[in-house]
């Protein structure tokens, strides 16, 4: 659903903030929201705790935050500055919670595996019907070689499909990583995955707080994830 207006660049976020949540939900197991722009995520996080400035921020109330909401609420509040007009996916069917907080920010579209019923109308009226939804197939995989032609070449790469998994991580002190510590290293990896490069990924609480995305020195991009 959606009108024309939206770009090229609107469905590459869409596309790869997809990948992200569906990588993010089968290393963790928890639902996963990201928020992308210009084809790198601004923010990326599981379901998990919403303190009381969040809560006061994003017009939550005192009511319990589901789990879906949670999720994006933690990925966008990484960087509201440049979440604004974001493409958003999640790894779960969107519900009304999560419709309810998606009507009142700027936004231009969302991808998501299903809608509940009377919530993809209810998002479709946003910025006058030209907001991009999308439902994704979480059983499809993309062919094994990725195709690009630029200025009549074509070049032809393997896909980066490689398992994200704790079982990549080398500890190279003798101290063992806690559940939460796993868990954010996945994240900071598959983050990391679908960012442009030279990247920088901090990540807290199981939330990216800090994304440096497509600089050409390592250390700014350090210096601009840790701002």
């Amino acid at each position: 659903m959606g009108s024309p207006g939206l770009s090229m660049i609107n469905y590459l976020d869409a596309l790869n903030a997809w990948q992200l949540v569906r990588e993010v939900h089968a290393a963790s197991g928890s639902p996963a929201a990201t928020s992308f722009k210009h084809v790198s995520p601004t923010g990326a996080a599981i379901a998990g705790a919403v303190d009381a400035t969040m809560c006061e921020n994003w017009g939550l109330g005192d009511a319990p935050v589901g789990p879906l909401a949670s999720a994006y609420v933690r990925a966008r509040d990484a960087d509201p500055k440049s979440s604004f007009g974001d493409m958003i996916a999640v790894s779960e069917p969107v519900d009304e919670e999560l419709a309810d907080l998606l009507v009142r920010v700027v936004s231009d579209g969302i991808i998501a595996p299903d809608y509940a019923p009377g919530v993809a109308a209810m998002l479709s009226r946003k910025k006058n019907g030209r907001f991009l939804i999308l439902q994704a197939d979480p059983d499809y995989e993309p062919p094994r070689w990725e195709c690009r032609e630029v200025f009549g070449m074509q070049l032809e790469q393997q896909r980066d499909a490689a398992p994200l998994t704790a079982n990549l991580l080398d500890v190279v002190e003798c101290v063992a990583l806690s559940p939460v510590q796993i868990e954010d290293a996945l994240l900071g990896m598959v983050t990391a995955r679908y960012t442009q490069s030279n990247t920088v990924v901090f990540v807290k609480d199981v939330m990216a707080l800090g994304i440096a995305a497509g600089q050409q020195s390592r250390v700014d991009a350090t210096k601009l994830a840790a701002r």
